[in-house]
């Protein structure tokens, strides 16, 4: 058992990381330890920056114990980019954190002088090539590799030709470093895909009521709405976040199946969420940032209504879905969607109603003649046994469920085969018919393969009822 990490009065006795557990005690008596629990530290990590996205929406996590913020355009919010960064300092260090922090051109210089760095310098680059190879993160074996070569630091290595470098310890090492340098370009991967539309309020004090921060939400709703009509566009999904005084965030979204900017239906929508929750919004100490984002928008023109009031039973049938999802959850209710495919189980799809679908183009059946597909279909097909004059003859006799039923009428077969493109080599041929016995029932039968070509003695299934 080794440590993984220590507090600095544990520094301070001589304790390092790597260090054996017996080896620790021996050193330190009275040493407390605590298992290593790095899903706990992941989920703090994620913590910390859903309240880093008050200060911009392009946040990235830089495992095991780092984040990495793009404050680019961000510093009109405070005074400047130092002020920012000491506010965060400020919040983190209320709960008992300790941060590192740096201002970098870019990512991997500011992970780096965070990191790494110990004395001040002139200037950022000044401060980069005074940092260690160990600032390249790299392997260890490429990293020892360069202390070998005498190449101790990034400004030993800047001043060189890449060539006989990348050569000698591989391109990974000199694309680190061309990134740490800045000669590459380089962006973090924000954790969060930034909304098409945001809005959001900063507060100058703290407000501790829920129906206060409502309030705000339906103003900036209004805004939203406002920009949106603007353009013609609507939204699908509102995701508000309610930025807590202590550095807590709280998420509520509403969705919709079809784009709306009206303000009174997405705020009803939310006071369905908000009737939903087994616990309240809790303000703590009070709301100081609300934020209202839009990811997606979609094209949302004035249409004009039919005489008979069709699209106003359209728009009604959305509205009641949306409300009883929102009440009840997005896959409580579904609907049903066709799929180009002949396969008669994969045919249909059951989907959230509250997602977008296209036009459904079902099959009609011609007129005067029964159905193709029955209403009720199993899943799986049941067993049967089957009797018939020929082995691959229609069915003459079945017996289902212990009973036995003789065959009055039977249509078919219906040939339906494996699709070519998906493992057609494990899947057969099925021959379907459709039968009446004598007591007037009609069932959905087939055959599972062809006989003696697929196989010796081919399955029967039962897959579906006539109503």
């Amino acid at each position: 058992m080794r440590l993984a990490a220590f507090d600095a009065r544990a520094q301070a006795l001589g304790i390092t990381v790597d260090m054996t557990l017996a080896d620790a005690r021996a050193r330190v008596p009275e040493l407390v330890a605590l298992d290593h629990d790095p899903v706990a530290d992941h989920l703090l990590l994620e913590r910390i920056a859903d309240g880093c996205d008050r200060y911009t929406p392009l946040v990235a996590i830089d495992p095991p114990d780092g984040l990495t913020l793009d404050i680019t355009g961000c510093a009109h919010l405070f005074a400047s980019e130092q002020a920012l960064a000491d506010d965060l300092v400020a919040r983190l260090a209320a709960y008992g954190l300790q941060a590192r922090h740096a201002l970098a051109a870019t990512p991997e210089a500011a992970q780096a002088l965070a990191r790494f760095q110990t004395m001040p310098a002139a200037d950022e680059q000044g401060a980069i090539r005074r940092l260690g190879v160990v600032a390249l993160r790299l392997d260890d074996a490429t990293e020892l590799a360069l202390r070998r070569a005498g190449l101790k630091t990034i400004g030993d290595l800047a001043g060189r030709p890449t060539g006989p470098l990348a050569a000698r310890f591989g391109a990974a090492m000199t694309d680190a470093l061309a990134r740490l340098l800045g000669k590459s370009d380089s962006r973090i991967v924000a954790r969060r895909v930034a909304p098409a539309l945001m809005v959001e309020r900063r507060l100058a004090e703290p407000i501790a009521r829920t129906d206060f921060a409502l309030q705000i939400l339906g103003e900036l709703t209004a805004e939203a709405a406002q920009d949106m009509e603007e353009r013609h566009l609507g939204g699908r999904r509102f995701a508000a976040r309610f930025f807590r005084s202590d550095g807590l965030a709280i998420d509520l979204a509403v969705e919709t199946s079809l784009p709306v900017r009206d303000p009174k239906v997405v705020m009803r929508l939310f006071d369905e969420r908000l009737d939903t929750l087994a616990d309240p919004i809790d303000p703590g100490f009070g709301f100081d940032l609300i934020r209202l984002a839009v990811p997606t928008l979609a094209p949302l023109a004035p249409t004009q209504l039919l005489l008979e009031g069709g699209a106003v039973a359209e728009g009604e049938l959305a509205a009641l879905i949306d409300r009883l999802s929102t009440r009840m959850g997005r896959g409580r209710f579904r609907r049903l969607s066709p799929r180009d495919t002949h396969i008669p189980e994969q045919a249909v799809l059951t989907l959230p109603a509250i997602d977008a679908t296209g036009p459904a183009n079902w099959p009609e059946p011609e007129t005067g003649e029964p159905p193709l597909r029955p209403l009720h279909m199993f899943d799986p097909p049941q067993p049967i046994q089957v009797t018939a004059q020929v082995p691959d003859g229609p069915p003459r006799q079945f017996r289902w469920r212990r009973s036995l039923h003789d065959v009055l009428r039977f249509e078919g077969p219906e040939r339906i085969a494996a699709e070519w493109w998906h493992e057609a080599g494990a899947k057969l041929t099925r021959d379907y018919y459709r039968i009446e016995d004598t007591r007037g029932r009609r069932f959905w039968v087939f055959r599972h393969g062809l006989y003696e070509s697929e196989r010796r003695d081919p399955g029967w299934y039962m897959h579906g009822l006539f109503a």
